[in-house]
């Protein structure tokens, strides 16, 4: 599994499987009781991986897992590796809150400049805006990077459950 797409910052990846998905669920409720480096839950076809709260930091990663069935003894695995969800909602929102400001202060601006009226004021936030958003993709490759190690962990940990 390659980490170093330089763009996404939720990497995904698919694995077919040669077993059920039922089969694939229940090799994790096996090993949720006795993993202890490992938060394991299910939910329907979905199951979450996380590492302990005592063990996370503020950019632990998760992985997230759904195991959909196909055909008779074969499924196929969609995993996302991502932030935990209230990180991810706070950066989704601070990116709307964002891209709201700078078309604002394009209306804004296009609206003074419109009326012949100075509108460079207009301009400035806009770029300040860009300048938010690129600190806001640098702060979540920041993020990535250092839960990286955790990634490899929670991968190699369903690997390792699912025999492949």
């Amino acid at each position: 599994m390659s980490l170093t797409n330089e763009v996404v910052l939720r990497p995904r990846f698919k694995i077919e499987l040669d077993r059920s998905n039922e089969d694939a669920l229940a090799a994790f409720e096996k090993v949720k009781g006795s993993a202890r480096d490992f938060v394991i839950t299910r939910v329907d076809d979905h199951v979450f991986l996380k590492i302990p709260k005592e063990k996370q930091h503020y950019w632990s990663p998760q992985l997230d897992l759904e195991i959909v069935s196909y055909e008779v003894g074969r499924s196929q695995l969609h995993g996302v590796f991502g932030p935990k969800p209230a990180v991810w909602t706070m950066f989704m929102f601070l990116h709307f809150v964002v891209v709201t400001l700078f078309i604002g202060f394009g209306i804004w601006g296009y609206t003074r400049a419109s009326l012949e009226e100075p509108y460079a004021v207009q301009i400035l936030l806009m770029g300040l805006m860009i300048l938010a958003w690129f600190t806001l993709y640098f702060a979540g490759r920041m993020g990535k990077a250092a839960g990286k190690d955790e990634m490899h962990l929670l991968y190699n940990f369903m690997k390792e459950t699912l025999e492949i």
